[in-house]
């Protein structure tokens, strides 16, 4: 019988350690520095006794004997229980403050202008670091808005990513290069990279002017040119994150040229990602071309080594199910007895979910992959404003709405919450600090169960 075990982890809650004194954070177990700056006392203490047993010992004997009368001087004149602990005490002040100095220059070199402190830096470096390994499956903004909330909690991500688009600057570059489309790959980058907010703006940088650069993103363009250096795409990535100071990695789900296809309920059959929403039809079949496109084999090492795995947000046919259209993936997601949870949209889309429900959205990922492959879904809990569903009516759309007995009887749990947050325009997506809050806080209550 599976038991649930309630397990306390530090690495819940992302905010700043408590405003303590900065010479006692330096004590804390854990950071690294202390074992080392021991170590080169010693270091220190063995090179000066290697130079006096090289000269004879002689100064030894004459220092001793200088000593000595100086502790014998002192005895006669304080008492023993006085000068002791005094010598111990200004011993350790003088330690601490050297320390504290020379820190206190390092940081000044590693940090200019920043008012961090660099214990409070190494703190958090350590504690995202010993965080879990997530998996987050999807693509499209969805997904990096997701990583720009994970990335408080882990330095431990995977993000596997779709490369079945074809629209957009993506598509040309598809179909005018041969390269794969590297879009969401892009926009993960940038919400994993460490200037999050510089380089978004870099890479969501579209060109207004040039015969052949209007339309393209700088950030798409920066792809292909690593894919050509390097050779293929997974390179291209790997190289483009040291150079973005990437914390984790984005991984395609596939090397493989997917081309996506849908069958509507009214016989058509739509071929190509970017058309498939501009069918306006019912969905009912899905799958790509080849129809069984080989893994990424990192992408399958990061499932098989994970502590948790997310789905979405995302668009449901053609951000999420794309990746689940590689068999090996969806076989070793199946496979893993972690928690596995689902993080439906807020909204339904025209010309992919229309009408749709919770349960919905469950069963066209079952159907796909012929095998259940989460445990739970997560729920906006409170609905969007009357104005945002006004604005989302205009265009077809609507809430998705929670069927909680069909849901629960297809084995799922559901967890409630309030993750979304409501431009003054009146639209919606999901705050990427609550959702991921959220998500780490439901791991940390299941992750004993299995």
């Amino acid at each position: 019988m599976l038991r649930r075990v309630r397990h306390e982890t530090p690495w819940l809650a992302p905010d700043p350690p408590r405003r303590v004194n900065r010479i006692f954070k330096w004590l804390a177990p854990g950071l690294l520095v202390k074992r080392w700056l021991f170590l080169s006392v010693g270091g220190v203490l063995l090179v000066g006794l290697g130079v006096l047993i090289s000269l004879k010992l002689t100064p030894v004997f004459y220092t001793g004997q200088f000593l000595g009368s100086i502790f014998r001087f002192l005895a006669n004149q304080i008492p023993n229980y006085v000068s002791g602990p005094l010598a111990i005490l200004m011993g350790l002040l003088f330690i601490l403050w050297g320390q504290t100095r020379t820190l206190g220059a390092i940081t000044e070199v590693l940090l200019p202008g920043n008012e961090t402190e660099l214990v409070d830096v190494l703190m958090q470096e350590r504690r995202l670091a010993r965080g879990p390994k997530v998996v987050v499956i999807g693509g499209g903004t969805g997904l990096s808005n997701l990583l720009r909330g994970l990335k408080q909690y882990s330095h431990n991500i995977t993000a596997i990513v779709t490369v079945a688009d074809d629209g957009g600057s993506s598509g040309r570059l598809r179909r005018e290069i041969g390269v794969l489309p590297p879009g969401d790959i892009r926009n993960c980058l940038a919400a994993l990279a460490d200037e999050e907010k510089l380089l978004t703006e870099l890479f969501q940088y579209r060109f207004k002017a040039g015969d052949g650069l209007v339309g393209h993103s700088f950030g798409n363009l920066f792809l292909t040119a690593m894919n050509d250096v390097t050779g293929d795409l997974e390179q291209a990535i790997a190289a483009s994150s040291k150079v973005l100071a990437v914390r984790g990695q984005v991984l395609p789900a596939t090397l493989s040229d997917v081309k996506l296809w849908a069958e509507l309920s009214d016989g058509r059959r739509i071929e190509g990602e970017s058309k498939i929403p501009e069918a306006k039809g019912q969905i009912v079949n899905i799958g790509c071309s080849p129809s069984h496109p080989p893994a990424l084999p990192r992408a399958i090492k990061a499932i098989r080594e994970a502590d948790f795995i997310v789905f979405g947000p995302g668009s449901l046919y053609t951000s999420i199910i794309p990746n689940l259209l590689v068999p090996e993936i969806a076989e070793a997601i199946a496979t893993r007895k972690i928690p596995r949870i689902y993080v439906c949209n807020v909204m339904t889309e025209p010309g992919e979910t229309l009408s749709y429900a919770v349960s919905d959205h469950i069963r066209a990922i079952d159907r796909a992959c012929g095998k259940p492959l989460f445990d739970a879904v997560l729920v906006q809990r409170r609905g969007p404003s009357e104005v945002a569903e006004e604005r989302y009516a205009q265009v077809g759309a609507a809430p998705v709405l929670l069927d909680r007995e069909t849901v629960l009887s297809s084995g799922r749990r559901i967890i409630l919450a309030n993750v979304m947050e409501e431009s003054a325009t009146g639209s919606v997506r999901h705050h990427p600090q609550r959702l991921a809050k959220v998500l780490m806080r439901w791991y940390s209550r299941t992750q004993g169960i299995w």
